[in-house]
This record gives C-alpha cells, structure tokens and sequence, in this order.
C-alpha cells in the first residue's frame, strides 16, 4: 500500500525544510487550516490524516497493531521517509505529540525540533503526578462511549474547546468526532487516555516547544510544566486561553507562538 493515500499526505509550500503536522484524537488535518498556511512561504508543508481518521485508508486499521502509539509513529516515519525528508519541523497536536516524541527517540536523525500542542504524556494522575483525571475517570469516559458515542461526543466536545462565548468552535469538534467511524475512535480513545509516555521523554534531546493552554481540562498546567522538566531542551509557552485545541481557539497567537521558536534557530 501506498504510504501516502493510506495516510491522505497532502503537500505544499515552497520551503526547503519540511514542517510535518499532525493532528489529535478525533480529528484531521482541515484542523490545521487555520495554522498551517502561515508557514508555506518559509516551509513544505506536510499534512497527514492517521490512520483511521479522516481521509486516510480506514481498512488499514488493524486494531491490534494500532494498540499503542508507536504504530503511528511508525507510520509518520514511513510518510517521511517515503517523501525522503530530513530536518523535520514536527507539530503534533494532543496524542500526536507524543506519537511525535517516539518517531523522534527511534529516528533522531530524521528531525530538527518538536512543536508539542497541548501534549500530555499520561491523562491519569499517579503519586506525585498529576495528569488531570483519576483512574475512575478515564473508565467511566470509555464505558460511555462505549454506550453511546455520539451522545458523549456532544458532551465531551465543548469541554474539550473552552471558548462557551463561541460555541461553533465545539460543534466543528463535535461534527470532526462525529464524522469518525466509532468503532475506531472508542479504540484509539482507549489507546489515548490509557497510554504512559513518560519515561520517553528524557530520551528526547532536541529542540521541543511545549505549547500549553492556561485553562486546558483535558491538559492542565502542571502537565505542561511536568514536560518541560523532563524534556532535556524545552522551551515552554502557556498562551492565556482556555481549552484543548489552540490552533482553532487562537489561530494567531499559536502561529506567532512557533514562529518565534522556530526563528530563534532551533530547527536549523
């Protein structure tokens, strides 16, 4: 199978140096859209569906390969190295950012720096740690969407946004989670809020933007700071708004958040 239809890679941009985005849980890559165009002068622009979402070929999900993260990133390096990039700028929203982290610890090489948007490397608070939700939590979320998908995407969806003063913010979330096929979203769901990255991070020494939300449920504050004392080189930017999903709340100041990372000569 062609690397590039199973994951529907579209490409742009005049740049030499390639900015890879990918997209979070329920999602993709139109939710880049507002973010994404703003780097096409200076970068090509890469844009990727995962597996099972979007455009991207839904009979290659195989749910027992797809039963961690590192299939995906797996399948981010097989789009790189189909498109024989080097020096890669990667933006990873939510989940992907740690799918980013791990294409990133297998193939070093590959990349020049990491943008992290709201990225939490464990959802489940454990000791010292706090990752946002109880073990309770997490089960009673599947066990919902379990029962009924899209009945907890309309729930869930506004949560996930912030923003209640501009509702159609939640409702394009709803609508991306609702276009999903539930069968995979209920796994990769499972996959997400159960998965523990956290001794992946200190393996990571490259550049790595944490682009974090002051008010994120989903990622609270102390996830963002955990990051930045883990990851050997990062830099951490908490951009004053609420909710989940930056790139689609404040397109402008996620863009004027990597740009100023990006011009300071890290993903040179």
């Amino acid at each position: 199978m062609n690397v590039l239809r199973r994951n529907n890679v579209t490409v742009s941009g005049d740049g030499a140096q390639a900015m890879v985005f990918v997209h979070g849980f329920g999602c993709d890559q139109r939710m880049w859209r507002l973010v994404a165009p703003a780097f096409k002068a200076r970068y090509r622009v890469v844009l990727l569906d995962l597996v099972g979402s979007g455009r991207s070929d839904l009979t290659a999900y195989d749910p027992l390969r797809y039963n961690s993260l590192a299939a995906h990133a797996e399948d981010v390096l097989a789009v790189i190295h189909e498109l024989g990039l080097e020096n890669v700028v990667f933006v990873g929203h939510s989940v992907s950012a740690m799918i980013g982290v791990l294409a990133a610890n297998r193939e070093p090489s590959r990349f020049a720096c990491l943008v992290l948007v709201a990225p939490s490397p464990r959802y489940i608070n454990d000791e010292a740690y706090v990752g946002g939700f109880e073990q309770t939590d997490i089960e009673e979320l599947l066990e919902a969407m379990d029962d009924n998908y899209l009945g907890w995407s309309g729930g869930i969806t506004p949560v996930i946004m912030g923003h209640p003063d501009r509702p159609e913010l939640a409702a394009e979330l709803n609508n991306s989670f609702c276009s999903s096929d539930p069968t995979i979203a209920r796994h990769f769901a499972r996959v997400t809020f159960l998965s523990d990255n956290r001794a992946d991070l200190p393996r990571l020494h490259m550049p790595a933007l944490i682009l974090q939300c002051a008010h994120d449920v989903i990622a609270p504050l102390a996830v963002g700071t955990y990051l930045h004392r883990h990851l050997p080189e990062s830099e951490l930017i908490v951009l004053d708004t609420s909710g989940h999903c930056p790139h689609l709340s404040v397109p402008r100041a996620t863009i004027a958040a990597i740009d100023h990372f990006l011009r300071t000569g890290v993903s040179s």
